[in-house]
């Protein structure tokens, strides 16, 4: 269930942070980079940057592959909170899919904290994989092996879990 309670607000890096402890990140930002790159999400990264929040967000350049960089996971890894921006494409890019798991296996391994963030989407959709989410998957799960199910079962597992944390829903009338 999404929520605009101020309960969620990211705290200031003065008042939470130690700098001898296991973060490198104060955040990590995930996010589908052609829904929101140019938009909301450099707006929020500038707005973090401007609190002195230690922000990782991914450089388009780090892409080279198609397989996750050791590097992105280990500032999944360092991070204190990751910021889940669950856009229309998101669930279409396997990269996504696959930060979203280990960040999800950090919240339960790490005590990361995860703050979901839907971007002109329902939670709904998300957490049950239904509408655009839904079509996104039925892509996914086409001529697939035994591999590759497993896969998909650990990224539905972790949109259903993400889905089900209090969030912030974001529609048109806050651009």
């Amino acid at each position: 269930m999404a929520s605009n309670s101020s309960a969620h607000m990211i705290p200031s890096p003065s008042s939470t942070f130690d700098s001898h402890s296991q973060w490198c990140y104060d955040v990590f930002l995930s996010f589908r980079g052609e829904d929101t790159r140019r938009s909301f999400t450099d707006h929020l990264y500038s707005a973090l940057i401007r609190c002195n929040i230690k922000t990782f967000r991914d450089d388009e350049g780090l892409r080279k592959g198609k397989e996750i960089s050791p590097e992105l996971l280990q500032a999944i890894e360092e991070s204190r909170i990751a910021v889940v921006v669950f856009s229309k494409n998101y669930a279409d890019s396997k990269w996504c899919l696959d930060e979203l798991v280990k960040i999800m296996s950090c919240k339960e391994e790490r005590d990361q904290k995860v703050i979901p963030i839907f971007y002109h989407v329902d939670p709904s959709e998300v957490r049950n994989q239904k509408g655009i989410y839904g079509k996104a998957f039925s892509h996914h799960e086409e001529n697939v092996d035994e591999e590759k199910k497993e896969k998909i079962r650990r990224w539905k597992t972790a949109l259903r879990e993400a889905g089900k944390l209090a969030g912030y829903d974001v529609k048109e009338r806050y651009l």
